[in-house]
């Protein structure tokens, strides 16, 4: 289980916001997440997308994408820029019911919300997601990502259109079944108190 990496992971140059960010506070609290077991440790070299601040504020932490992660501090710089978009993984679970996946997002459109989510649906999915489009969690409200975009290398180079223009977005091999997709996230730090309609 591995956090995004390699190249791809940044779809947009700007806009670039970054700060430094400690991972845990003094008493051990973990300010960012979810990076501990049973999801993907942060190493240096990945990329996802995470919430910071205390579990407790959910769903109105800021959420960013990690640029450069230091072990030897436990500090992360994050690109806190609105409007930035990049690469993550996204798992298709819409709903969940006690703790279980109960709906599935079957077509993936771009403008659709995606969140931080920390429930273990997403984790025993075993890829390094950080990421569904459940607004409530299966351990509470989870905070907005973003939103579904069209990858930036789906354009040619002179501008939008041409011949690399498919549209290309990932969608699921099976309906109503859990699976991780790579997909194109615009970021936004609004904490999605207007994004949810249920």
């Amino acid at each position: 289980m591995t956090f995004i990496s390699g190249p791809g992971w940044q779809q947009s140059s700007d806009p670039y916001v970054t700060r430094k960010v400690h991972c845990n506070a003094n008493d051990g609290t973990d300010i960012v997440w979810p990076i501990v077991a049973p999801f993907d440790t942060l190493t240096d070299g990945e990329h996802p997308v995470l919430a910071i601040g205390p579990k407790a504020n959910r769903p109105f932490n800021i959420t960013g994408v990690v640029i450069t992660y230091d072990s030897a501090t436990d500090i992360a710089v994050f690109n806190l820029a609105d409007k930035a978009i990049v690469q993550a993984y996204v798992a298709n679970i819409l709903t969940y019911n006690q703790g279980a996946a109960a709906s599935w997002v079957n077509t993936v459109y771009p403008g659709m919300p995606v969140y931080v989510d920390d429930s273990a649906p997403v984790a025993a999915l075993n890829t390094g997601c950080t990421l569904s489009f459940a607004h409530t969690g299966a351990v509470g409200e989870n905070p907005l990502a973003g939103y579904i975009w069209w990858c930036q290398d789906e354009y040619a180079d002179s501008g939008v259109g041409g011949p690399n223009s498919t549209q290309g977005l990932d969608q699921p091999a099976a309906v109503d079944t859990s699976e991780v997709l790579t997909l194109c996230v615009i970021l936004v730090n609004d904490h999605g108190a207007g994004a949810y309609r249920g």
